[in-house]
């Protein structure tokens, strides 16, 4: 099984800065897709970005151009560069990493808030 640990959360001022981390427990290459997601009380877990193993990447609308997902392999971790940051950003965000062969794990989230 993979084990996940996001961090770098915290209260920002809108129009500021996060960079999230994600340390994955095995190689990020063993991994067909890492994605970051984000969650808000009474709504479902919604994708933000995602990295797969060839480097592609993928935004939600809502964060084109403000957001970039990317990995570090040496570091087998993954980070999302929050920038220009909403109020509705806000909520936790958590790692998933998926593979074809049968990986589904989650970390524990880490929680983003964004003062207006």
């Amino acid at each position: 099984q993979v084990q996940l640990v996001e961090s770098g959360g915290g209260l920002v001022q809108a129009g500021g800065s996060l960079r999230l981390s994600c340390a994955v427990s095995r190689s990020p290459f063993s991994i067909n897709i890492i994605g970051w997601y984000c969650q808000v009380p009474g709504k479902q877990r919604e994708l933000v970005a995602d990295i797969n193993s060839g480097d592609n990447t993928n935004y939600a609308d809502s964060v084109k151009g403000r957001f970039a997902i990317s990995r570090d392999n040496a570091k087998n971790t993954v980070y999302l560069q929050m920038n220009s940051l909403k109020p509705e950003d806000t909520a936790v965000y958590y790692c998933n990493a998926f593979s074809i062969r049968g990986i589904n794990a989650w970390g524990q989230g880490t929680q983003v808030i964004v003062s207006s």
